[in-house]
């Protein structure tokens, strides 16, 4: 006579699967490195500030950001060199996002606009304005008659290529994060807000560019352009907040991918 079955206990029983880590939105390890490379860039982004504590000399109401880093500037040197590792360290971080976290419509997107941003913003180091326009009346006479250097030219291209490369990836960024079903709660919540500031800091900035251009005056012009970059810099730092937060709660990688 065949031995009485027993029903199965829970041993027996299939254990739930766990989320692997490119579920939970990648590794942790390059999600942290992302998150310091990001803030080490919003930070050195933000060295305009310290024309707080410099004697610039340049009225922060109504002069660009780029004129503290213009060649004639006493402290040009060193807002430039800011400008440059900035730009190169968010460079860094968003080509380490292509490389290293799951790929997505929105996200990839995102992330290559954050990369054009970043390398605009390092080339615009190296093509400095030659003078400060708003503060430099022979300087404004010389860039409407077409006399300075190509490179004080071509700065208005890289800066547009940077401003419109962050915007690129904050705008795609954040719709992945409110799409992204509590990947990044962070940039989920506070990221429209700052989109719609951001966009609101560029009209005002590009409207008061035309201003000055025809001779109207600079209509705040230095205060829209400082917003302008102070929320991108403000939009990167909850970027790298979210980062490190999906990093902390993704689970501990499984035998079978610390096999693989």
């Amino acid at each position: 006579m065949s031995p009485p079955s027993f029903p199965s206990t829970t041993a027996d029983a299939p254990m739930p699967a766990q989320p692997t880590r490119r579920q939970a939105g990648g590794p942790r390890r390059p999600r942290l490195a992302l998150r310091g490379l990001l803030l080490l860039g919003a930070l050195l982004y933000t060295t305009w500030a310290f024309e707080a504590f410099l004697p610039t000399g340049l009225a922060p109401l109504q002069t660009y950001v780029s004129e503290l880093a213009a060649e004639d500037q006493p402290y040009g040197t060193f807002f430039r060199t800011a400008d440059l590792l900035a730009g190169l360290l968010v460079l860094a971080a968003a080509v380490g996002a292509l490389l290293w976290l799951p790929r997505r419509g929105w996200t990839t997107a995102g992330w290559a606009g954050l990369a054009l941003y970043g390398a605009a913003t390092a080339a615009d180091s190296r093509l400095p304005l030659s003078c400060a326009p708003t503060a430099d009346a022979a300087c404004a006479a010389r860039e409407a008659a077409g006399t300075v250097p190509w490179t004080h030219s071509a700065h208005a291209f890289s800066s547009a290529l940077a401003i419109g490369g962050a915007l690129l990836g904050m705008v795609l960024l954040t719709v992945a994060a409110r799409h992204g079903a509590g990947t990044w709660p962070a940039l989920a919540r506070t990221g429209p807000a700052l989109v719609v500031l951001e966009l609101a800091a560029t009209a005002w900035t590009l409207a008061s560019a035309a201003a000055f251009e025809a001779g109207r005056g600079t209509w705040g012009l230095g205060v829209g352009q400082r917003l302008q970059v102070l929320f991108i810099a403000v939009w990167t730092v909850v970027l790298a907040w979210s980062l490190a937060a999906a990093a902390s709660s993704a689970p501990p990688p499984s035998s079978t991918e610390r096999r693989g």
